[in-house]
């Protein structure tokens, strides 16, 4: 709690307590006095700081974060309507980045320094050094203009009503999740790599093959759940970043949703989205954390009486 209220002072402070007049941000100098001091009234900007702050905080207790300015609607209800494509494309590049990640890293661990280990960290260096919205660009010329497997952009919606349903949007979002996993499934797999080299080298794993376990037997089932907690710390801060990062690629791809929703925010100079969607976007990395701290009692019990 304490770190949303710092953050939410800091998001308030940058947007709200700029030099010079909000109103004058919002609607550019080009505006009349007519329509600046109707905005000023609409946010009530002729009010002390600390007194919007505090009404803001208010408002975002009761789940009411004000009107769009450039949308003329709801703020909550932009933010839920976006929410909608990018949740769902920020799970599915997760569980892409760890199918990808884990695979691989305990594959190459498994056989480190021999050929299998040189090709996938080499493979991995190469997939830290792809731009996301370049390897997006890719994808469209070769599986949406050559192949023609996939539509080059824009998202269907979830409803069957509206054209779209279930599997349609899945098969929109697979580029895109592609797009932002192999960056994270790269740098992933080389964390999941060290980490699994140094269990292999704890007395247990020797007692576990001296019993008669096979070698895939004690990497996934002793291994893996000793080396995961590092593993699981670097997961829970890339899920945060694919939730807050997906801006290129949202435009890339032409999909609806969060990211894409704060670039036409601020380029439409609308302060009352982005500071919300901000704001949202902090709290989201903040649960995010605590539900990996939490996890790690979980998966090491050992960790709980150190919490």
């Amino acid at each position: 709690m304490a770190t949303l209220l710092v953050a939410s002072a800091i998001v308030f402070a940058v947007l709200d307590v700029l030099p010079g007049n909000v109103a004058d941000v919002m609607l550019g100098e080009s505006a009349t006095p007519e329509a600046r001091q109707a905005l000023i009234d609409k946010l009530g900007l002729d009010h002390p700081p600390l007194e919007r702050y505090g009404r803001w905080l208010q408002g975002m207790a009761r789940g009411e974060l004000g009107i769009s300015v450039s949308y003329d609607t709801p703020v909550t209800q932009l933010i839920g309507e976006r929410l909608a494509v990018t949740a769902p494309l920020a799970v599915l590049a997760m569980l892409l980045t760890t199918l990808i990640a884990l695979t691989f890293g305990v594959y190459a661990a498994s056989r480190h320094n021999r050929l299998g280990d040189v090709g996938v960290m080499a493979a991995s260096q190469f997939g830290i050094a792809i731009p996301n919205f370049w390897f997006a660009i890719l994808l469209i010329l070769v599986f949406s203009v050559k192949l023609q497997w996939f539509s080059a952009g824009g998202f269907p919606g979830w409803s069957a009503d509206d054209g779209g349903g279930v599997w349609p949007a899945l098969k929109a979002l697979i580029l895109p999740a592609v797009a932002l996993a192999v960056v994270q499934a790269a740098i992933l797999a080389r964390i999941t790599r060290s980490a699994v080299l140094d269990v292999l080298r704890e007395d247990f794993v020797r007692t576990a093959r001296a019993k008669g376990l096979s070698q895939r037997a004690v990497l996934w089932q002793h291994v893996l759940r000793n080396a995961f907690v590092p593993v699981l710390t670097v997961m829970g801060l890339q899920f945060a970043n694919l939730l807050t990062g997906t801006i290129v690629v949202e435009q890339v791809f032409s999909l609806p949703g969060l990211g894409r929703l704060i670039f036409q925010a601020i380029s439409n100079r609308d302060l009352v989205v982005v500071r919300n969607v901000v704001m949202l976007l902090a709290a989201a990395v903040i649960v995010i954390n605590f539900v990996v701290d939490v996890l790690y009692a979980v998966i090491d019990p050992r960790l709980k009486g150190h919490g």
